[in-house]
């Protein structure tokens, strides 16, 4: 944990981006460290724990963090929340929580309430288009005797 809030403060001194840091660990070594780098790399998903993930995920040349745990300065966002489900690793750890980032201008709340509204009337509406020919890739993957569950 030390590793990412330092990681996090040499990213703000530096410049890089948000003041946010994340490390992947595994068997007790680290395997990969992130940084948030929104503002320096104009991706909206370079939050700390993206980058750490993605870059866990090649060193271990796996799509999972199987046994792995993730350390993370401040509470995860919605989107890398659901990165973490996905990345399944056994625990996170963090640092600061969401509020705390609220009150340094990172506030997510508005992420989370999202989820209750009605996709077409959320903020930024979401309107179902081309459902039935969209469902083809679901029955291709299903057909596929090879595909890789996960």
């Amino acid at each position: 944990m030390r590793r990412a809030i330092a990681l996090a403060v040499e990213n703000v001194r530096a410049g890089r981006g948000g003041p946010f840091g994340a490390v992947v660990a595994k068997d007790g070594r680290i395997v990969a460290e992130g940084t948030n780098l929104v503002t320096s790399t104009n991706d909206p998903t370079a939050h700390a724990e993206m980058v750490a993930i993605r870059a866990a995920c090649r060193a271990l040349g796996a799509f999972q963090l199987t046994g792995c745990e993730l350390y993370t300065s401040c509470e995860p966002c919605p989107m890398c929340l659901g990165a973490i489900y996905w990345a399944r690793p056994a625990r996170v750890y963090y640092g600061a929580a969401a509020a705390d980032a609220a009150g340094a201008g990172f506030d997510d709340s508005f992420i989370y309430a999202q989820f209750a509204v009605e996709p077409a009337a959320r903020r930024v509406p979401c309107v179902p288009l081309l459902s039935e020919e969209a469902l083809e890739p679901f029955r291709e993957w299903l057909r596929k005797p090879d595909r890789v569950p996960y």
